[in-house]
């Protein structure tokens, strides 16, 4: 009898617990599976299969039960969250080292699906010697070559090649934001190889290889556990990458005057809607500062104290973002899903899938699946889809403004409520002067 493959059981898997991946998230999948299998979905209150090496949750879990079902896991099992979108496995995801998540992929797969461990990510790479090696990649303002000399030199140690020039920066005192994108877009275009940007000043102390071996669209690192760093990125070859560089530039070239980081968490919010984005999330060592105790051996250390505010927003957006990106996820003033239809018409709908914090997960799922179906069958005339999941009456309330403003028209809806064929054919007939409330048993 021929061994069935890690594939092939993957796909049983799968179709027997009725889970909707898209292409991007099978690929992740796939390729975890080659490498830490055998495959076990976790069944609710039961312990993990001590011989399992990639683990599946579709269920969320208490307190206790999360602490004990990952003091049970082998140190180099990796557990997948294929909800990963839902606050109710955020508690889950704190216990674990998270390794990535990847976007969701239309009506296919409408999903975000989030990836970690006990271990370290750097358990799951293959041979150095059969990894793309990335370029080296950092800009910095004309006049001040002195400051990437060693960056240079690491480079060059470790037979990486490097694209490091200098800049005529409108301002004085730093390079902006949409000039360091537009920097590292050229680059992206000019070279074939997936690139490392660097910060200006920062020293290189090995090779930084575990991006490409890991096999993303991006890698980043996120500063405090949430705040995205624009001082160490990875791009890879993928049509998501550059939609995340593209996205970048065009948000920072209209607002020159905001922080770079907040500017690349929200281009990285609207490209993992839109784009299937796989994104790795950066170790500690890609993105250590100097003084800070880990410097030894770290891959990375940046030119900056360890109690540095240079790399933190303003409170504001420390209140609107941080418990979602610290969970590696949007959030609920965030689009979970925006699809396009071959549509003419420049109308979109908003779809406000509200108070699901108190709601059974898989309901909330198969609620998100049925309605981004409904939209490939049928758009009713829409040429865009923004799907937001909201737990609480603010989110709900800026959902709608945010709308608004963009001059979608809006539908709320409910976990579990019954989406007709034509649902967005029979909102395309209603009145649009005002927006839709389509919740049933409220």
């Amino acid at each position: 009898m021929i061994p069935t493959s890690p594939s092939a059981k993957l796909t049983e898997l799968l179709q027997a617990s009725g889970l909707r991946l898209g292409t991007s998230q099978r690929r992740r999948l796939d390729w975890l599976a080659d490498r830490v299998g055998p495959v076990r979905l976790q069944r609710p209150g039961e312990a993990p299969d001590r011989d399992a090496g990639l683990v599946i949750v579709t269920e969320p879990m208490s307190g206790a039960g999360a602490e004990l079902f990952c003091n049970a896991l082998p140190g180099d099992c990796v557990v997948v969250l294929p909800f990963g979108e839902n606050p109710d496995f955020d508690f889950l995801k704190s216990k674990l080292t998270e390794f990535g998540t990847v976007g969701p992929c239309g009506a296919e797969g409408p999903h975000e699906m989030w990836w970690g461990g006990v271990g370290d990510a750097e358990t799951l790479v293959a041979d150095a010697g059969e990894t793309a090696r990335p370029r080296i990649v950092s800009c910095y303002q004309h006049g001040c070559d002195d400051l990437v000399w060693p960056l240079r030199q690491a480079a060059e140690s470790f037979g990486l090649a490097a694209h490091i020039g200098p800049l005529m920066s409108e301002c004085d005192d730093r390079v902006l934001a949409y000039e360091k994108a537009e920097f590292i877009l050229q680059a992206w275009e000019l070279f074939p190889e997936p690139l490392l940007y660097i910060e200006a000043g920062a020293l290189l102390q090995a090779p930084p290889l575990l991006p490409a071996q890991l096999d993303c669209d991006v890698a980043l690192h996120r500063w405090n556990r949430w705040e995205l760093s624009a001082r160490t990125l990875y791009f890879g070859r993928s049509d998501a990458a550059k939609a995340l560089l593209l996205g970048w530039r065009r948000l920072a070239k209209a607002h020159p005057a905001v922080w770079d980081g907040y500017l690349l968490d929200q281009a990285w919010s609207l490209a993992l809607s839109r784009s299937a984005l796989d994104t790795v999330w950066l170790p500690r060592s890609y993105h250590t500062l100097h003084g800070d105790p880990a410097q030894p051996s770290a891959v990375i250390v940046h030119d900056l104290p360890g109690t540095s505010a240079d790399l933190g927003p303003d409170p504001g957006f420390a209140s609107l973002v941080r418990t979602a990106r610290r969970a590696g996820r949007t959030g609920g003033r965030d689009a979970l899903v925006v699809m396009t239809s071959h549509q003419a018409s420049g109308d979109g709908v908003a779809v406000i899938l509200r108070d699901i914090a108190t709601a059974d997960s898989r309901v909330v799922a198969t609620t998100v699946e049925t309605a981004t179906s409904a939209f490939a069958a049928d758009n009713g005339g829409f040429g865009r889809l923004e799907l937001m999941l909201c737990a609480w009456r603010d989110e709900v309330d800026f959902a709608r403004e945010a709308a608004a403003s963009a001059r979608l028209r809006v539908a709320e809806i409910v976990p579990g409520q019954p989406i007709p064929h034509d649902f967005f054919a029979r909102l395309d007939r209603q009145d649009a002067g005002a927006p839709s409330l389509i919740a049933r048993g409220r």
